[in-house]
């Protein structure tokens, strides 16, 4: 098929477009700057410019839409004009244009309301209780895409989670910034399980949907992706300090105090914000210290995909 990749210039963006690419399919991809993935064609362009949408989906068979704002931060409204309004702008685009396979790519954050999720599939996204203006505007924006899932329409919501590998400058690197600096810190004990996504088995299982979105049993849903091998939050901190060559986190933090805190620095980045992003805030407080890992059973026979990176695999990568 001929396949858009929005958001192809971020780290899971990239992986995915030459995931496609490497699956047979011809790929274009729309982003701000190049995507700087070989043998695809770039459209540059913005999700706030409706022209430059209607562009990129122009002959193209299928849409994975990955371009969003992630930020702990930021204005509330800039949120809303690029993951739910540049969502809504390119589901119009791309019916317009006769797509007929639509992959709207989320988080499980769109369904966390702060406290531990031990097992669950993929609950209903809710705006309501979403943490974070990220969070509640992805929870916005999926359920956009699934209203959208019609006959000759087929939209399939895939949240994966905690992305992490190689060139992360995500996760990883603030990870790794934080640890070598001393500022990472443990909450509580450390002893939430967390799953976590290798990139390379997160963008296989985009493709997984892309294969299988037209399938009774896919269309229409929302399915999370993991490793399913959750681990306590101090386990997998300490690996991935360990292969990036940092020192490991070696001091605690009440989870409360922690939340307090990131709620207050939440209120002073809103009138003052920093040039980075702030150290901590009440959903990085709560991720932290809460379990959150998930049945993956539904995921895999839905999707007819396995992960095939371990996690001890995908340190081994990380640490070269």
């Amino acid at each position: 098929m001929r396949v858009l990749v929005t958001g192809a210039s971020g780290f899971l963006g990239r992986a995915v477009a030459a995931a496609v690419r490497d699956a047979g399919h011809e790929v274009r991809t729309f982003q701000r700057r190049p995507s700087g993935v070989d043998g695809v064609s770039d459209s540059l362009g913005t999700m706030t410019d409706a022209a430059a949408v209607a562009r990129a989906v122009d002959g193209v068979e299928a849409v994975m839409h990955l371009a969003a704002k992630v930020s702990l931060a930021g204005d509330p409204a800039d949120f809303e004009r690029v993951n739910v309004e540049g969502t809504r702008t390119l589901l119009a685009a791309a019916r317009s244009a006769g797509v007929s396979r639509f992959v709207f790519v989320s988080s499980p954050s769109v369904a966390h309301t702060g406290s531990s999720i031990s097992g669950d599939g993929a609950a209903p996204a809710s705006p309501a209780h979403a943490r974070g203006d990220y969070a509640r505007t992805k929870a916005a924006a999926e359920l956009l895409a699934l209203a959208a899932d019609a006959p000759g329409f087929a939209v399939v919501a895939v949240r994966p989670h905690l992305v992490w590998g190689p060139g992360d400058t995500q996760l990883v690197g603030r990870i790794v910034d934080r640890a070598a600096r001393g500022r990472l810190p443990l909450l509580d004990s450390g002893a939430a399980l967390i799953d976590s996504c290798y990139v390379h088995n997160a963008a296989s299982a985009m493709v997984a949907a892309l294969d299988r979105a037209d399938a009774d049993e896919v269309h229409g849903n929302a399915y999370v992706v993991t490793n399913g091998e959750p681990r306590p939050v101090a386990d997998l901190l300490d690996g991935i300090c360990r292969a990036s060559g940092v020192p490991t986190p070696g001091w605690h933090v009440p989870a409360g105090v922690a939340r307090a805190a990131g709620s207050f620095v939440e209120a002073v980045w809103r009138v003052r914000p920093g040039a980075d992003e702030p150290p901590m805030t009440r959903f990085l407080a709560e991720q932290l210290s809460t379990s959150h890992w998930f049945d993956q059973r539904r995921t895999r026979r839905d999707l007819r995909w396995e992960p095939s990176v371990s996690i001890d695999e995908g340190l081994r990568r990380l640490a070269g």
